[in-house]
């Protein structure tokens, strides 16, 4: 007779009797191998002997230990190791019982490059891989480019792309709008140029004042000589420094660099604000709502916050929170080691720093009362929208479907989707139709193979649908017959009772006057006033503006692919040499072979590849 598994206090007892006091990490498994929880432990004994014993936990964490049905160690040297190790599963594997920072987004830089003579100022998202100095981040794309906007005006670096750059013959609209002093064709001496860069990134150091004050004496002293156009342009250039302050609201004089987190939390939701100070000034700020449990307390909220944000990000030199951690000292030491220069964690009691916090914590409180007003407002709309139609209960997620394409070429799909608390952004995808089977601008074919790729991968990730990833109601943009095709889908798949309905433009394709379709059922309408309605045309605005975004941003990459960047041995010096020699990817293909073995850099044995390899093509 076999025996009867262990599970929930039993079963963690049992693996209390192999562990020791090292520090490490720990999972806990529920019955599908699914990871419930993550967590660290100095002592890893110590830590898991609390979830031995049978009494004193909230409910949470009671229903957490009920569920578990297995466990997994992993030892660390040291508690720091834990600590990042143990955030970075956080991130990985989105346990169901941790705190879980949803929004993972990168934040764009100002990138100001120093491979070339003439450096080039732009926006920059992503690893710092390339040789350049980086300054941010900002807490949006809008704060950067208003940032750029306005040291264009008073630096007048170039913006443009080496390639761009490298082959210009006159200036161009920038120039003549005076947002740039057009180095491409000589309009001023590298040493000049070289200079204006310096300042730009003095600037960016928090140094303005000096240059503010320099270049006032410099009007002052342009004004005198009747130089009126030289002082009306040193003139232009103080204004536009002036205006990046001022758009920057709070320029702290006493905190030169800082990360300010703050925390509010109200009836079971929580909203945590962010804000950059970099070289005295704000970068701006942005808003984060953490996924929360039943029970979860502020301390353990922010220490899961902290954790989670700096997991693939460099902190400032100072962290201000508006609540303490459970281990300051630990989560310092952790960010230190990550950044490689000491980190200092506060909690700011007085002075400029609290300000700061608490100018960050009214912001979150209001944020998280707009969320709170807009949730409400939108689970009204969903309890509406399940009346309308009839369905089991209100959607918890709703996926919309469109298509975009030009007489069939670079098509995509596109999904989008949305729930109580709104549009869900990060889960939108879309779909490169590659099916060689389907018609080229044959929606019906393009819709079903979007879906079945769709609902095969949940059911290859999530048979059992266990996440959130599985749909309540699809809406498909089409009448009867894109909802016959997705039906067919869904029978063969065997999804049949995931609710679908398609939304056809009605009478004379006008704005209000949509009807919409469901298989086995009579076409229908709602009231041109009904706030239903509104609700759909505005998701279904949603879908459209990223399908088209989408095949823009495919079409534009197939019109701007370089023929020189399939080669195979040609990086980018190469390609450089290659264009700056021809002029055009057109022009290398076109060329013998001894004008290849001409170019600069080019060896005999890579002029033979270029060439064979567009001979070869034909």
């Amino acid at each position: 007779m076999s025996e009867t598994p262990l599970i929930g206090h039993a079963l963690i007892a049992d693996y209390l009797k192999r562990l020791d006091g090292s520090p490490g990490v720990y999972r806990m498994l529920d019955g599908e191998s699914r990871v419930l929880y993550v967590g660290k432990a100095k002592n890893l004994r110590a830590r898991v002997s609390n979830y031995a014993r049978e009494g004193g936990h909230s409910v949470r964490i009671d229903r957490m230990i009920r569920e578990t049905r297995a466990m997994m160690f992993l030892t660390t040297k040291t508690e720091v190791e834990a600590l990042l190790l143990e955030q970075n599963l956080i991130k990985q594997l989105k346990p169901h019982y941790n705190v879980l920072l949803r929004d993972d987004k990168s934040f764009p830089n100002i990138r100001i490059s120093r491979d070339h003579a003439f450096p080039q100022i732009a926006k920059h998202r992503g690893a710092r891989n390339e040789k350049a100095d980086y300054f941010g981040p900002f807490a949006s794309a809008g704060a950067v480019n208003r940032t750029l906007n306005q040291l264009q005006k008073a630096f007048q670096l170039r913006v443009c792309e080496d390639s761009s750059f490298n082959n210009r013959s006159r200036p161009c609209l920038l120039h003549q709008i005076k947002r740039c002093s057009a180095p491409c064709v000589g309009k001023i001496s590298a040493t000049d140029y070289a200079a204006e860069v310096a300042e730009a990134k003095l600037f960016l150091q928090g140094r303005s004042a000096a240059i503010q004050e320099r270049l006032g004496a410099e009007m002052a002293a342009a004004s005198e000589a009747m130089e009126f156009e030289r002082a009306a342009a040193l003139r232009d250039r103080i204004r536009a420094l002036t205006a990046v302050q001022t758009s920057q609201g709070i320029n702290p004089r006493t905190v030169p660099e800082a990360d300010v987190i703050a925390l509010h939390m109200e009836h079971g939701q929580a909203c945590v604000q962010v804000f950059f100070i970099r070289a005295n000034q704000n970068w701006g700020n942005h808003d984060f709502y953490p996924k929360l449990n039943e029970e979860t307390d502020a301390g353990e909220v922010m220490q899961a916050f902290v954790g989670q944000f700096y997991a693939n990000r460099d902190p400032a030199r100072v962290v201000l929170l508006s609540q303490g951690l459970d281990d300051p000292d630990l989560m310092a030491q952790a960010l230190s080691e990550k950044a490689g220069r000491k980190i200092e964690i506060a909690v700011p009691q007085r002075g400029e720093r609290a300000e700061l916090v608490e100018g960050a914590l009214r912001n979150a409180r209001e944020s998280l009362g707009r969320r709170m007003s807009e949730t409400a407002t939108q689970r009204r709309l969903l309890d509406g929208l399940a009346e309308a139609f009839d369905l089991d209960g209100p959607p918890r997620r709703i996926e919309l479907y469109d298509n975009s394409h030009i007489q069939g070429a670079h098509a995509i799909g596109a999904m989008v989707v949305a729930g109580p608390e709104g549009f869900e952004k990060n889960q939108y995808r879309k779909f490169n139709i590659k099916d060689p089977n389907t018609t080229p601008g044959d929606d019906f074919a393009m819709m079903r193979e979007v879906l079945t790729r769709r609902f095969q991968r949940l059911l290859r990730e999530d048979p059992d649908r266990q996440t959130a990833e599985w749909p309540d109601l699809l809406f498909i943009d089409g009448g009867a017959g894109q909802v016959s095709a997705v039906h067919g889908v869904l029978v063969e798949l065997g999804v049949e009772d995931v609710a679908m309905i398609g939304i056809a433009k009605g009478e004379d394709r006008d704005l209000g006057k949509e009807e919409f379709y469901r298989h086995g059922r009579p076409v229908m309408a709602l009231r041109h006033n009904d706030p239903v309605l509104y609700f759909i045309q505005r998701m279904r605005d949603e879908v459209h503006r990223f399908a088209i975004g989408t095949h823009r941003a495919k079409r534009s990459k197939a019109f701007t692919t370089n023929a020189l960047d399939e080669l195979p041995g040609v990086g980018p010096a190469r390609k450089r040499a290659l264009l700056q020699h021809f002029g055009s990817a057109k022009d290398v293909s076109n060329a013998h072979l001894e004008d290849l073995k001409a170019v600069p850099g080019i060896s005999d044995a890579m002029a033979e590849k270029i060439y064979n390899y567009f001979h070869a093509k034909g």
